[in-house]
């Protein structure tokens, strides 16, 4: 640590180098009796040492409940979110996927969960004032190869999904070049690519998102029934990193999981999976729910655009796009509710009920 640096007085910057303290840590974690034994100083030159010294590491200001709610000072981060890329989701999350935690994104097979969950990886690269985070995203597959094919047409047909970005902003994003995709055969090379390979990518700066396609995969093959108290203590170990690197490097992380068919549906007491009476519940039970801070569940209707929203067949060629239902099933800020969706060739578009 270079002292000079320090608006202090030479005095101060003599005595602190005779005594060899070496770091501002030191100086936090010395009481002032210490530092006067050590240095000779004067409890007044010991007193400005430490304010200078505690301004120089807190780098971000202190914000109160008054400053939020007077609007003086920027949300914090915990409160800041993840744009979906369409204005009626965004509406219907308060804003998106929250920057801190663990999102997961379930249901059946055909619902549209990949498609969700690439277009976060694109709205992930726009700048912040679009609702982006300027970075690159991190695509893990369990299962299946990555759909590349269906990445380079929905990156080909941005300027229709986001039109309300400006066209030399696009230009300058190069979508394929900021998702980085990683395959995991195993649990064992998935918990190596959560704690080796991925935080490579946060710390240099290219990876603000973190997808997981998908979470039940892996553990339903890797552990059968009779061991569900190691299942049961993986998980919770597994969260409990995925938990511990989103607050570090403040991502969001979005975990697809697969569903199974609940116990008994009539039942309202084991059915508590949101608003909507389903058939199906999310995998992987109790133990993986309480690693998460929000879920979601996505599901397909029998209805087609026109049939709930006749208003539409005006506004978009792919009326006959069949409707689908994502719902809030718990989180620490919404309350719980569902919205309708469409997945169309530009992208996933939300439809507001009027």
């Amino acid at each position: 640590m270079d002292w000079d640096q320090l608006d202090l007085n030479r005095k101060v910057t003599a005595a602190i180098k005779r005594a060899k303290i070496r770091s501002l840590k030191e100086i936090l974690n010395f009481s002032g009796p210490d530092i006067q034994r050590l240095t000779r100083l004067t409890i007044t030159d010991i007193q400005h040492l430490q304010k200078t010294v505690a301004a120089a590491v807190c780098q971000r200001p202190v914000i109160t409940a008054l400053h939020i709610y007077q609007g003086t000072c920027p949300f914090p981060t915990q409160n800041q979110r993840l744009s979906l890329g369409c204005p009626v989701l965004n509406s219907f999350l308060k804003g998106g996927i929250p920057l801190m935690g663990v999102t997961e994104l379930s249901g059946e097979s055909a619902a549209g969960k990949t498609q969700l969950s690439m277009q976060l990886c694109l709205s992930v690269q726009y700048p912040c004032k679009y609702g982006g985070l300027e970075g690159g995203a991190v695509y893990v597959c369990t299962e299946d190869a990555f759909p590349n094919k269906r990445l380079q047409q929905l990156i080909s047909q941005q300027h229709k999904l986001r039109s309300d970005v400006p066209s030399n902003v696009l230009k300058k994003i190069n979508f394929g070049d900021s998702i980085f995709i990683e395959h995991a055969a195993d649990v064992e090379a998935l918990d190596e690519c959560i704690a080796k390979r991925i935080p490579i990518l946060l710390l240099r700066g290219l990876v603000r998102l973190v997808v997981i396609d998908s979470i039940a995969a892996l553990f339903r093959c890797e552990f059968e029934a009779k061991s569900s108290f190691a299942k049961a203590k993986h998980l919770q170990k597994f969260g409990g990193a995925l938990v511990s690197l989103s607050n570090r490097y403040v991502v969001p992380i979005l975990c697809i999981n697969q569903v199974t068919d609940a116990i008994d549906p009539s039942d309202s007491a084991q059915n508590n999976f949101g608003l909507l009476d389903k058939k199906v519940m999310p995998s992987l039970g109790m133990v993986w729910s309480n690693q998460l801070l929000m879920r979601l569940m996505i599901s397909r209707t029998p209805f087609k655009l026109q049939d709930k929203f006749p208003k539409a067949v005006d506004q978009t060629l792919q009326s006959g796009s069949i409707l689908r239902i994502i719902e809030v099933v718990f989180a620490p800020h919404l309350p719980q509710s569902f919205c309708y969706y469409t997945v169309e060739q530009e992208g996933v578009r939300g439809w507001k009920v009027d």
